[in-house]
C-alpha cells in the first residue's frame, strides 16, 4: 500500500511566552499555514497524517518535556478529526524527541541515514499500516559469449569455502536490475557487458545475510562486449572466462549456478527464446512513471491487438 500524500494544514499552538501549555488549534478552511505556531502536516488519501520536524524550525527550540505536550495536544486533535495514523519524520539531530512519542505509543516503523519515521495508529481495531521494505534484492550477471561458449565466474575472497559463481552484488535504490547486473560485473571484474534478459528469481526468507529479512536473488542474461579481466582483488580470489559445460559439470559451484549453468546451455543449444525472460517499459498508473515488465515474449499478434477476436483459433 502506497500512502500518497497532498498538502493540507494540522494546526497546534506553541508554548507561548507567558502559556501554560501547548494545544493543537483547528485546521484553516483553505487547509494551509496560518499564524506561526501552527504544525503543517500532509494527509493522504487513508485518512493518516504525516508531520515532518524538519519542515518546522519553531520546534528546534523546544525540549522533550515541551514536544510531548505538544505533539500530545495534537494527537487528541488529530482523533477528533477522524485521523487514522499519525506518520512521525524526525531528523537524527533531533532524536531527542524520540523518547516523548515513545511514551505517547510511537513505535518505529522504519528508519534511513538521517532521520527515523514513527507511527501512532489511531483507528479502530489492530493496526493497518504498512509494512516497511522486508527484502532486499540481490542482482548477479551471467556474462555469457556465444561464440566461445565461456561465461563469466568469479570465486569470493571471504567466503569459507571458495565457489564458482557469477558476479555480482545488491541493488541500489532506483536501479534497475539489468543495470546492477552490469554495474557489478565492471566492478568485480573489469568486463563490460549489455543486458540481455532477466533468468531466474531466488526467494530466501530470514536470511542473515540480510539482517533476517527476506531475500531476492535475480540472474540476469549479459552479452559481453569487452573481455579482458582485471577483476577487483579485495573481492574476488578468482576470475576466468569458464566453458558453460565445465561449470554446468563441476561440483565446485553453488547450487544456483549449477542450475542456471545448465540453463543457459539449454538456451544456447534450442534458443534463448525457450529460458529469457524479456524486459518491457510500460507505462505506470501514476502519471509520468514508468515500471519494468519481465515476462516470456509474445507473438506480434498477441502485443499488438486490443480486440477480441484474436483470442479465436483460426480455421
Amino acid at each position: 500500500m502506497r500512502w500518497l500524500q497532498r498538502r493540507v494544514c494540522l494546526q497546534a499552538a506553541l508554548l507561548r511566552a507567558g502559556g501554560a501549555g501547548l494545544q493543537a488549534g483547528p485546521r484553516t478552511a483553505s487547509g494551509s499555514p496560518g499564524d506561526a505556531g501552527e504544525l503543517p502536516g500532509e494527509l493522504d488519501r487513508f485518512g493518516g497524517v504525516s508531520v515532518h520536524l524538519a519542515r518546522h524550525r519553531a520546534l528546534h527550540e523546544l525540549d522533550a518535556a515541551a514536544f510531548r505536550k505538544l505533539l500530545q495536544a495534537a494527537i487528541r486533535q488529530w482523533r477528533s478529526e477522524g485521523r487514522v495514523a499519525a506518520w512521525l519524520h524526525i531528523p537524527i539531530l533531533q532524536s531527542h524527541f524520540i523518547a516523548p512519542a515513545a511514551s505517547l505509543g510511537f513505535c518505529f516503523h522504519h528508519a534511513e541515514s538521517h532521520s527515523s519515521t514513527l507511527t501512532l495508529w489511531l483507528g479502530e481495531g489492530p493496526s493497518r499500516l504498512p509494512g516497511y521494505a522486508t527484502h532486499q534484492v540481490g542482482v548477479a550477471g551471467a556474462v555469457f559469449d556465444d561464440r566461445t561458449r565461456k561465461v563469466l565466474v568469479v570465486q569470493d575472497r571471504n567466503k569459507l569455502k571458495n565457489m564458482w559463481k557469477f558476479p555480482g552484488g545488491l541493488s541500489e535504490p532506483g536501479e534497475d536490475i539489468g543495470d546492477t547486473a552490469v554495474r557489478e560485473v565492471f566492478e568485480e571484474t573489469g568486463v563490460k557487458s549489455e543486458f540481455r534478459s532477466l533468468l531466474s528469481i531466488r526467494q530466501q526468507h530470514r536470511n542473515p545475510g540480510a539482517f533476517g529479512k527476506s531475500d531476492m536473488y535475480l540472474i540476469c542474461r549479459l552479452q559481453p562486449y569487452s573481455f579482458t579481466i582485471n577483476f577487483c582483488q579485495q573481492e574476488c580470489l578468482k576470475c576466468e572466462w569458464m566453458d558453460l559445460e565445465k561449470l554446468a559439470r563441476t561440483e565446485n559451484t553453488t547450487p544456483i549456478t549449477s542450475r542456471v549453468a545448465r540453463l543457459l546451455l539449454y538456451g544456447h543449444r534450442e534458443g534463448f527464446d525457450k529460458i529469457d525472460l524479456s524486459m518491457e517499459e510500460l507505462p505506470a498508473v501514476y502519471t509520468g512513471l514508468f515500471y519494468k515488465l519481465y515476462h516470456r515474449g509474445l507473438p506480434e499478434s498477441y502485443r499488438a491487438t486490443t480486440g477480441v477476436d484474436w483470442m479465436q483459433p483460426s480455421k
